[in-house]
């Protein structure tokens, strides 16, 4: 069996104090019919026969990141106890030993790596063993061939291939959810999909989506997943078919996943088993089953992956703390989480999905966020950089969160109580502020970008909602599924995204580019203007004056107001002067090494 793996990572998080349930609303009409395209249906016939062996087979291996570049993690399920095992290598035939002291031992450049296994839970009967191994001494820009100890032996050699620290390139994906179609029905069928048929449908729409994806993008060194990577919330061990389909392409024993953890995945613990996360924060008081918050650094960027299912944010503060502790010098600070506090679906980014805002607002502006990788709306969206509105507003909880502020959704409701509560929890969710609107390029900007990723399978699809929010630049919904592609190296953060049936981008690139400060040269002012030379004011009344500067690029734009005589006019700092008491006095303005002057007399 061929099993071979790249960096995939996921993004899924929301914070509360405790946890609190999602309400979910029906999909669209638009899903992915695989059954009913004429121009993949011979392959989808032949995926219907071998579903029949990969929807059972729960052993399949997951890649992720490990806690640096240099590392590479495994997860997987396994019949035995005892084989907690991973051997890589440079070469691609690892079974070659050599005589050495009398016994047959390995070539040099094969590895050997043990890692842990424990008796997990039963499915059909047979007890499974979730083993876990992490991979180091990674080189860059390498390609490692590997094998992991399956009921007794080595399974076929899969590979991956390590980027190059100083510039990487990694996929970006929103909701695969695999078994999110049941309940449609599919053109070669007049009945609706069960969960499994579902699964299914789905998991032929991720093989085609990571299949196009790496073929297009053959540089991508791993994948961030932004959550619910699959459906099933009710049934525990009716996920393990969905994570069979996930874990199904070729792609994915090649390409390294950093799951985020989704309102989806979060009932049950089998996520946390199949996939061994880096740094877990084991010490979150209200984690979920799923698992915990985690973090890693690839060359200059630090990723933080929060499980914003926990409404805790004071967990989620205590990780993202730990995580710039141990990478203050990262250019690049990225997190990402499922729930879209800055989207733009129907479903979810004017109810559920914006209940944590406000405190997440100011965490990513407090802790200098660049971007955070968004799902849950099924939607696509790109921000406007935004920042913080610097005021105080509820922090909402699984105690003080209404139902109204979750199941109303555009303001379809006709219970006017109902809709002021609703209304109140939007006042309190203006909490931030647009800082940039620059489109394309954007150097050393103020502020976050907040990115929302369309379902890359197509399981399921929302409507935009139907007035595009303020701060969004650009969105779209165009029924197809889509995936990024995000390139970084020290100085630059590029992302494009892609629709998977043509190929074609979807929007324009969005670029962030950081320079040096310290390096790059001040530009002085040159001269201060103010509007009026002389004033006259009444004793408690005031004017306003009006400062120029120039140039309008001048690196420093203070301007500092003085008065000369306090008692007879005062002057604020943005320019308003009072008059206290007849007589005349001297208002100064001051930027940088040039003045200007305003003459004024009180009156009564």
């Amino acid at each position: 069996m061929r099993r071979t793996k790249k960096l995939i990572l996921s993004a899924t998080a929301v914070c509360l104090v405790g946890t609190m349930a999602v309400t979910s609303f029906a999909a669209t009409e638009h899903w992915n019919d695989n059954s009913a395209k004429t121009a993949v249906s011979k392959e989808w016939k032949n995926w219907k026969v071998k579903w029949e062996q990969e929807k059972n087979d729960y052993e399949k291996i997951a890649l992720s990141p490990g806690e640096n570049e240099t590392k590479m993690n495994f997860a997987w399920y396994s019949k035995n106890d005892k084989q907690a095992k991973i051997r890589i290598s440079t070469s691609s035939d690892l079974t070659k030993t050599l005589e050495k002291d009398g016994a047959n031992t390995y070539l040099e450049d094969v590895v050997e790596f043990e890692g842990t296994a424990k008796e997990y839970k039963k499915i059909d009967e047979t007890t499974y063993f979730a083993n876990k191994v992490t991979a180091s001494n990674l080189k860059q820009n390498t390609t490692y061939y590997y094998q992991y100890y399956l009921d007794g032996e080595w399974s076929e050699a899969s590979s991956f291939t390590t980027g190059e620290a100083g510039k990487f390139s990694f996929l970006y994906v929103g909701d695969p959810q695999i078994g999110a179609s049941k309940g449609q029905v599919p053109t070669e069928s007049e009945s609706s999909q069960s969960a499994e048929i579902a699964a299914r449908n789905d998991a032929f729409s991720w093989n085609k989506t990571l299949t196009a994806a790496t073929k297009s993008h053959p540089e991508v060194n791993f994948m961030v997943s932004a959550g619910d990577q699959i459906n099933n919330t009710g049934d525990d061990n009716g996920q393990e078919c969905e994570y069979a389909g996930f874990l199904s392409p070729d792609a994915m024993s090649e390409l390294p996943v950093a799951a985020t953890i989704g309102n989806h995945d979060s009932k049950f613990a089998n996520f946390q088993n199949h996939f061994n996360v880096p740094n877990a924060y084991t010490e979150e008081k209200n984690a979920t089953a799923a698992g915990n918050d985690y973090y890693y650094s690839y060359g200059s960027a630090l990723f933080i992956v929060l499980n914003t299912n926990n409404y805790n944010c004071a967990d989620h503060e205590a990780l993202i703390q730990k995580a710039i502790a141990s990478h203050p010098k990262a250019a690049w600070r990225i997190v990402t989480f499922h729930q879209d506090i800055y989207g733009s679906g129907l479903d979810h980014s004017d109810s559920d999905g914006i209940v944590l805002r406000t405190q997440l607002t100011t965490m990513m502006d407090k802790y200098k966020i660049d971007v955070v990788l968004q799902g849950h709306d099924h939607t696509y969206s790109r921000s406007y950089l935004l920042t913080s509105d610097g005021k105080n507003h509820t922090a909402y909880t699984s105690e003080n969160t209404k139902s109204e502020y979750t199941n109303i959704k555009d303001g379809n409701s006709t219970d006017a109580n109902a809709l002021a509560s609703k209304e109140e929890f939007l006042k309190e969710n203006r909490c931030y502020k647009i800082s940039d609107k620059t489109q394309g390029t954007v150097t050393n900007p103020k502020g976050v970008l907040y990115m929302e990723a369309n379902s890359s399978t197509g399981s399921k699809y929302y409507n935009l909602i139907s007035t595009k929010q303020d701060y969004i630049a650009n969105r779209s919904q165009t029924w197809t599924p889509t995936y990024s592609v995000i390139d970084v190296t020290k100085d630059s953060f590029t992302i494009n995204t892609y629709d998977v049936n043509t190929g074609s981008k979807i929007d324009k690139a969005f670029v962030i580019k950081k320079t040096d400060s310290s390096k790059t040269s001040k530009i002085k002012v040159t001269k201060l203007t103010l509007n009026k030379k002389a004033v006259t004011v009444k004793v408690g009344k005031t004017k306003a004056l009006k400062a120029t500067i120039q140039p309008a690029n001048a690196t420093n734009k203070n301007i500092v107001f003085t008065s000369s005589k306090k008692k007879v006019a005062t002057v604020d700092q943005k320019g308003v002067i009072t008059g206290k008491k007849v007589g005349k006095a001297t208002i100064t303005a001051k930027a940088g090494t040039k003045k200007a002057v305003c003459s004024v007399t009180v009156k009564k």
